[in-house]
């Protein structure tokens, strides 16, 4: 069977996927050692790095960083759930040292998030001008993570509930086993719908915690205004810098990420 196949019937059914061994040893050595190279402030101080859109985040630590923006491994999945035609919305990382409490269950689209307007236990039909997909979140692993360590967690499938999250589910996540924290080591990458309910748990690992989150959009949609800027001084791929345009139609005013286009300006039409 196709592990293509296999990827789209998870990643359909649960709203998330683990990809193991997505990136070599090599490739996670050369990532943490850029990561060391900026001399960040400890994860205490700052949880999150290298955010944007404010600038380009840390696509600035190197071309490796880059690299990861349409890796092979990922653009298959994405073209599942985005089509070929698609955006990078945002992006930062993630960092944790032992001790380090959870992060909070929620989702950014669908029947929980605090925009629908759903009411606890009532039904919740989305309304037609509300987001309810077209984002997902790529997070790459620089180090362990799991159940014995911290990390990703989720409700499997809670991206196509149409009830709100009930409260005491989602202040109690150790007494659901709905919840789960799936197994995610270094050089795997975990891709989940923003629609998915979705939380961190406390990190319990005496190594830290180093993700990057690449969060990607349907071309013709956006979380806000902003955008992120290409790094200076970094030579992108053709399919890289489309990643970087801002909204426009599908196909229309948006290129396909997987035929390479006609040399056209960022703001013209694309023929096709």
């Amino acid at each position: 069977m196709d592990d293509l196949e296999i990827q789209k019937y998870l990643f359909d059914l649960q709203g998330y996927l683990v990809i193991e061994n997505a990136l070599s040893s090599d490739e996670v050595a050369e990532l943490n050692e850029l990561f060391d190279a900026q001399q960040l402030p400890p994860p205490p101080e700052s949880a999150r790095f290298g955010s944007a859109p404010d600038g380009s985040g840390f696509l600035d630590y190197g071309k490796p960083y880059c690299d990861l923006l349409d890796h092979e491994s990922v653009m298959p999945v994405l073209r599942f759930r985005l089509g070929d035609a698609f955006r990078l919305d945002r992006l930062y990382g993630i960092q944790q040292e032992k001790g380090m409490k959870r992060g909070h269950l929620h989702s950014d689209y669908g029947a929980s998030v605090h925009t629908s307007g759903a009411q606890p236990g009532v039904f919740h039909h989305p309304r037609m001008h509300e987001i309810v997909e077209g984002f997902v979140v790529v997070s790459w692993n620089l180090a362990d993570t799991g159940p014995e360590h911290g990390g990703f967690c989720c409700i499997p499938g809670s991206h196509k509930s149409n009830y709100k999250i009930p409260e005491t589910i989602k202040d109690n996540i150790d007494d659901w086993p709905q919840i789960v924290h799936p197994e995610a080591p270094a050089g795997s990458v975990i891709l989940f719908t923003e629609a998915l309910t979705h939380g961190t748990y406390d990190w319990n690992a005496d190594h830290h915690r180093r993700s990057l989150l690449y969060k990607y959009c349907v071309a013709h949609t956006a979380w806000k205004a902003d955008r992120v800027d290409p790094p200076e001084g970094i030579d992108l791929t053709w399919r890289q810098e489309i990643l970087f345009r801002p909204p426009g139609d599908p196909l229309r005013y948006f290129p396909s990420l997987f035929e390479e286009p006609e040399e056209v300006g960022a703001g013209e039409r694309v023929k096709g």
